[in-house]
Parts: structure tokens; C-alpha cells; sequence
């Protein structure tokens, strides 16, 4: 996943460039303000942006950006933040094409790409007018929103959801639609003042300057805006002597001696390319986690939660459980039965929301005082696939409730549940969320998702994690890790086997209910716990 690129100097996706600046490099600050005093030289690379779907084209292949394991310990919070790659160096040095070329060799999911390009500030009329005559400097530090840069970064490498500008470099401004970014355990980010600020130089885990040879750079240059973003070469060669020469040579080269890595040639340097690959898979390598297995020694023994509620176990509901765990129950009564189930569930669930007195006047014209929903509004979110089969039970109760799905699949090689793909509905922080799975054995899937749901800043004790058969196990996960989730189920399984099963548990609940085969050790259990 990653934002979508723009221009300025550097290499951006997007048509035109554009955003506020200083009209000359002259009056500007000394580079003492900007960067941290000496340092030894070190070296330098690049990068690029992207947006929509999970994945990358590359010149070989596609590499889809799914199956993000953990990156939260068996307590719920992060232990180890995203490794950031600063991507420095002038206009059209070739920092986009290493960083693709970085991204391929890595072949790690889960990378966002992020260009400065993105975050340039909106130009007022009169700046709008200079930049249509090629007298505007898109190539001072003046012209990037450092703020939003920093704070933006700063979110995504605790592994929270942030919002990207979307810059339209024909009107010089940012559209009213901005792209949500979300998960990174490694983030690219690029741009030819990576290097300018303080604060942006501290979030950053390794450093990397492309250097390219000046004449080369303005061949390029040339070459893009005239056949690409339709300039003349007149106006093209305006601005590269009046502004992007004199910015590369004040503020860009200067921090060169910042990078931890520099890159003569750019692409064509595989050498320094391999490097950088070979230290950021031992870097990630250091920060691999195992949940599952620390859930699996936890919280053993410990009374229930007071944060779970069972539904009471009438002879209805008892004898709803004898006949979807029997293992001779047909398909259709399977369904049947679970839906009757999944109805009371919900509804049972509702009772927690928060509630305001109120009074109405009846058709008789008496006053009534009654109850109704104090929240702004709810949202479903299903851990797909079992947890989807609750949406319609969801949607027989809540008029107009939204809906989102989150896929979690355990790692056959790991044991690990990963993130493949989620749809959140816009503003879900606001919410009261339903969190919908029809199975928790050891609650490494449910706690995956409570993560993700608290990364789009929605509070915890607004969570509602809904399942109709929990194992004790994953009960405790959860109530340690998150202490303000409500949990609801039908009933609480006692043991967990060593293939982290519900025993004596309900089977592979996906299967029976779509009808589908599995192998003899396959379950839900291990799919969307």
C-alpha cells in the first residue's frame, strides 16, 4: 500500500507539479537550521509512491502487499515501529527507479511508499499565477508542509492509519478527497528535501542520497516535462537555471554528507543496492514476533474476565449448541441454526450500547419514557470469511448499519496470523464497532483485529467483539491485551489442543456453513481466531 506521488523536484506519479515556496533561494535560512550540525559523511538512495491497491508493478513482476504478520506483542501494543528509508537526492536523479528497484529485491510485504510530493503546500492565487509562468520555486524547503510531513510519518511508523493529501499539480492544491494509508513494516519514504528538517531526519531509520551527475539529471528532466507533462523547453530550462540548479547546489547536495548511504549512478549501482536490501532484511529479521505462541502460555488458570458476557444458556440455546456442534448435523440445518444463534448474539449485544432516557407520545397522546441510542452511529466489521456469515443477523437489527471486513489467515509456515486486505468504512473512529468473528480459540486473529481497529483511532471501550464460540484461551488473550473491549459470546469452551483448536469446539465453522472441504486438521480455528 502506499500514497500517491507527486512532482517538485523529484520523480512523483502525478502530471505537473506545484505548491507554495520562496520566489528565490537567496533570503533563505542557513543550512545550520535545517539539518543537524556535522556529522561524517556518510551516503545516500531513492524512492517512489504509490496508492490503492496492495500491491506494486514492478518492470518483472507484481508484488501484492498482503499477509502483514504481527506487529504488536501478546500485550496489544506495537513493540517495534516501522523501518523508515529516507530517499534523498536532486530532480530527476533516479530516486524513484531505486526505490522500486529496493522494494522488488526486499520483497517484503507490507511496504509503504510515501513521496514528498504529496505533502506540497497549497499556492495562493498570486504564487499560482508566478508558477503558470515558470517563475515560481517549487525546489525551496519553503515549499513542503514539514508539519504534516513529520506528524504524517510519525503515525505510520507507530503502525497507525493516517490521511494523505492528494495534490493536483495542474491547479497547484490539494483535492478535498485525501488517500488513507495503513500498514508498514517497512515505509519508503522519498523526496528531494527527505533530508531538510531536524525532526523528518530523526524518524528516519536509514538514509540513502542517489547521486547523479548534473547533466544527466537535466537530460531527464527535460525529457519529462516536455514529453510528459507538456512544457516547452524553454520554460523548462527557465526554471532548472533559475530555481532547481541554485536549490540542489544550496539545500540538497549539502545533505549528502547525512545519508548513511550514497549511491553514485543511481539504478545502475546494484552493488550499493544489494547492501541496502541485505541490512534492512536483517533489520526486519530483529523485529519478528511470535504471538500466537506467548497467547498459547498466558493468563492460564485466571477467573473469566468481568469484560465478557455469555449469553445465558436457556434450553434454547443449549439446544441450539447440541445441534451445530453434532458433526452428523446437515449443511442446511448447520445454517439454520447458527443464523437463529447469530441473531440472539447480536441482539443480546446491542444491550451494551449506551442509551439516553427520552419520551415519546403515543398514538393515544400519553407520554412514554423510553430509551434510545445515545452513540452517533454503529459499524460492523467481519473478520472474513466465517465472521461475514453474522453480517446479515447485523443487519436484520441495525437499520443502515455500515459494514467493513478485515482478512486475517494464519501463516502455514509460521503458525502466525497476517493481515491480507481490510475495508473501513470513512470515520469509523466515531463509531460504536461490532467486531464480528464466528470462532476465537487463542484470539491471535480477534486481537489482530481490535489492533487494526485501534490504529483508525476507534477508542477501545467502543469495541464489541462478537463471536459465537469463544475458547477460554482467547477470551484472556483479548481482556489482557485490551482491557476495555467488550467481549460477547454464546459460550466459552474451556481447553485449546496443541494445534490451537477449540476443543470440544464447533469444527471448521467456515466449511460447514459454505458447504466447502477442508483437510481432517484444518479448522477455523487456526483461520480466523
Amino acid at each position: 500500500m502506499a500514497a500517491a506521488a507527486g512532482d517538485g523536484g523529484g520523480e512523483g506519479v502525478h502530471e505537473e507539479r506545484g505548491a507554495p515556496g520562496d520566489d528565490s533561494t537567496s533570503g533563505a535560512e542557513s543550512l545550520d537550521r535545517l539539518y543537524p550540525a556535522a556529522r561524517p559523511p556518510r551516503k545516500r538512495t531513492t524512492s517512489q509512491c504509490k496508492s490503492e491497491p496492495p500491491l506494486l508493478r514492478t518492470s518483472k513482476r507484481t508484488i501484492y502487499t498482503a499477509g502483514r504478520p504481527p506487529w504488536y506483542n501478546e500485550h496489544g501494543t506495537q513493540s517495534k515501529e516501522a523501518f523508515v528509508i529516507g530517499l534523498g537526492g536532486g530532480s530527476a536523479s533516479g530516486k524513484t527507479t531505486v526505490a522500486r528497484m529496493i522494494i522488488e529485491a526486499l520483497d517484503v510485504p507490507w511496504v509503504v511508499l510515501l513521496s514528498m510530493d504529496s505533502f506540497y503546500k497549497v499556492l495562493t492565487t498570486q504564487q499560482q499565477e508566478r508558477a503558470a509562468s515558470n517563475d515560481f520555486n517549487f525546489d525551496h524547503p519553503d515549499a513542503f508542509d514539514f508539519d504534516l510531513i513529520i506528524s504524517t510519518l510519525k503515525k505510520l511508523k507507530q503502525g497507525k492509519s493516517v490521511t494523505i493529501p492528494i495534490y493536483d499539480f495542474t491547479t497547484h492544491s490539494r483535492k478535498k478527497e485525501w488517500k488513507t494509508l495503513y500498514g508498514a513494516n517497512v515505509i519508503i519514504f522519498e523526496g528531494i528535501m527527505a533530508f531538510a528538517d531536524k525532526m523528518l531526519l530523526e524518524l528516519l531509520d536509514m538514509k540513502i542520497f542517489v547521486d547523479t551527475d548534473s547533466d544527466i539529471r537535466l537530460v531527464r528532466r527535460l525529457r519529462r516535462d516536455i514529453g510528459e507533462r507538456g512544457r516547452d523547453i524553454e520554460g523548462v530550462i527557465k526554471q532548472y537555471n533559475k530555481f532547481v540548479k541554485p536549490a540542489f547546489d544550496q539545500y540538497i547536495q549539502p545533505t549528502m554528507r547525512l545519508a548513511d548511504i550514497v549511491v553514485p549512478r543511481g539504478s545502475g549501482n546494484t552493488v550499493a543496492i544489494d547492501l541496502i536490501v541485505q541490512h534492512v532484511h536483517s533489520q526486519l529479521e530483529e523485529r519478528e514476533l511470535s504471538v500466537r505462541a506467548a497467547l498459547a502460555s498466558a493468563h492460564q488458570c485466571h477467573p473469566l474476565p468481568r469484560t465478557l458476557s455469555v449469553l445465558k444458556s436457556t434450553p434454547q440455546v443449549r439446544g441450539m449448541h447440541t445441534i451445530i456442534r453434532d458433526k452428523e448435523t446437515s449443511r442446511d440445518e448447520f445454517i439454520f441454526y447458527s443464523k437463529r444463534l447469530m441473531r440472539l448474539l447480536i441482539e443480546h449485544a446491542l444491550s451494551f450500547l449506551p442509551f439516553r432516557s427520552c419520551t415519546v407520545q403515543t398514538p393515544q397522546g400519553e407520554d412514554y419514557e423510553g430509551r434510545s441510542y445515545s452513540g452517533k452511529q454503529i459499524t460492523g466489521v467481519s473478520i472474513l470469511r466465517a465472521g461475514e456469515t453474522m453480517e446479515p443477523a447485523l443487519r436484520a437489527v441495525c437499520k443502515d448499519v455500515r459494514i467493513g471486513t478485515i482478512l486475517i489467515q494464519t501463516n502455514s509456515n509460521t503458525g502466525e496470523p497476517e493481515l491480507h486486505y481490510l475495508r473501513l468504512p470513512k470515520d469509523i473512529s466515531e463509531d460504536h464497532v461490532i467486531l464480528m468473528d464466528c470462532t476465537v480459540s487463542t484470539g491471535a486473529a480477534a486481537m489482530m483485529a481490535v489492533r487494526v481497529l485501534l490504529d483508525h483511532d476507534v477508542p477501545e471501550d467502543k469495541i464489541f467483539l462478537l463471536s459465537l464460540l469463544m475458547a477460554e484461551m482467547g477470551v484472556h488473550s483479548v481482556a489482557y491485551a485490551f482491557p476495555q473491549v467488550k467481549i460477547i459470546t454464546t459460550a466459552v469452551d474451556k481447553k485449546v489442543n496443541n494445534l490451537f483448536r477449540i476443543i470440544p469446539g464447533i469444527g471448521n465453522f467456515g466449511d460447514r456453513y459454505f458447504g466447502t472441504d477442508a483437510p481432517p486438521d484444518w479448522s477455523d480455528d487456526t483461520l480466523d481466531t
